[in-house]
């Protein structure tokens, strides 16, 4: 019988990047989302002294200071909310933005889809208000590396604001850079180093030298675009250049449910299309992709035929003298008619 590992002490090891700030008692210059009974929600920012004003009452900062995180705090109005920290979905959709965020659903789909591991190598284009880049931090965590690249000035002082607001710090995995991303990372990263490549921009099919250059052997490429064109452009680039494999394009929707009572039903309004998610792999050298068969139009087998029939898709026989009263019906209504 193989004999067990020992386990590893907690405290030896090390807390990760923003691992204290979720966890503990309410601190001064923490996020706090407060929900009222109706359910309405407000985030607000600790101070110390610092009041949270409605029109109904106002609630002190200092009520909430100090107390565990979902507590439930009262106003001088005697209105009650509920504090709980805000969870990274809560925050992504509230934090100070200079670009669409890519919302927590398509991030979601991105690090499982993907593979973004522990201590990953990943690249990404678009950093936008740096969403994206908080999901991929915490998945490659402080022993990985995340290089962003980003073309405008502001766009990445929002993302880095809010990717140090969020990690209570600098990110030790992060590495941000200004620039055309496909002229930038041949200059950054060395041939065959990166273990994955995420694009969220108007043109990905631009980069598709720059992608080859950098991903290993067997890497993930994972492009976020808006539009059916840029996705289709995308996936023939991808197809025509010989480097990766067959490109596999979806999107994701997201339906939220009513639950009362026995009140069990759909929502009215959903997290309909925000956007579209292609993803290919890196070939080895001089490796040539497979040629998908596809099957000719008209090419079924015999038992595909036999199959196919009306009673087979639901519909139900119509009978002949059935038939001849529809078509006499039909004569009268005309006769009838003119």
């Amino acid at each position: 019988m193989t004999e067990s590992s020992t386990p590893i002490s907690p405290e030896l090891v090390p807390e990760p990047t923003g691992a204290v700030n979720r966890r503990g008692p309410f601190r001064v210059g923490e996020r706090v989302q407060l929900t009222d009974e109706r359910g309405r929600m407000n985030t607000i920012t600790l101070e110390a002294g610092g009041a949270f004003h409605t029109h109904k009452g106002f609630l002190n900062h200092d009520v909430i200071i100090g107390e565990p995180d979902g507590s439930v705090v009262t106003n001088t109005a005697g209105h009650q909310y509920q504090a709980l920290r805000p969870l990274l979905s809560d925050f992504v959709l509230s934090m100070p933005r200079g670009a669409a965020v890519v919302y927590p659903k398509d991030a979601g789909q991105i690090i499982t889809m993907a593979d973004i591991f522990p201590g990953a190598r990943v690249v990404e284009a678009g950093v936008g208000s740096g969403a994206l880049s908080i999901s991929l931090l915490r998945a490659v965590g402080d022993g990985g590396y995340l290089h962003s690249f980003e073309r405008r000035q502001e766009f990445a002082d929002i993302a880095r604001g809010n990717v140090e607001t969020i990690f209570g710090g600098p990110h030790p995995a992060w590495r941000i850079s200004l620039g055309d991303f496909q002229d930038e990372v041949v200059k950054a990263e060395e041939p065959g180093t990166v273990d994955r490549v995420v694009l969220d921009m108007l043109a990905p099919w631009e980069c598709l030298d720059a992608v080859a250059t950098v991903l290993a052997p067997g890497g993930v490429w994972i492009n976020y675009v808006a539009t059916a064109t840029q996705l289709s452009r995308t996936a023939e680039a991808i197809r025509a250049d010989g480097r990766f494999t067959e490109p596999d394009a979806w999107e994701s929707m997201v339906r939220g449910w009513h639950l009362e009572g026995l009140a069990v039903r759909p929502e009215h309004r959903m997290v309909g299309h925000t956007g579209f998610l292609l993803v290919t792999r890196r070939l080895a050298g001089g490796v040539a992709p497979l040629v998908r068969r596809k099957r000719a139009k008209g090419e079924f087998a015999q038992e595909d035929l036999n199959a196919w029939t009306p009673e087979s898709v639901g519909e139900r026989p119509v009978s002949d003298r059935k038939l001849r009263r529809a078509a006499r019906d039909a004569r009268a209504g005309r006769t009838e008619e003119s």
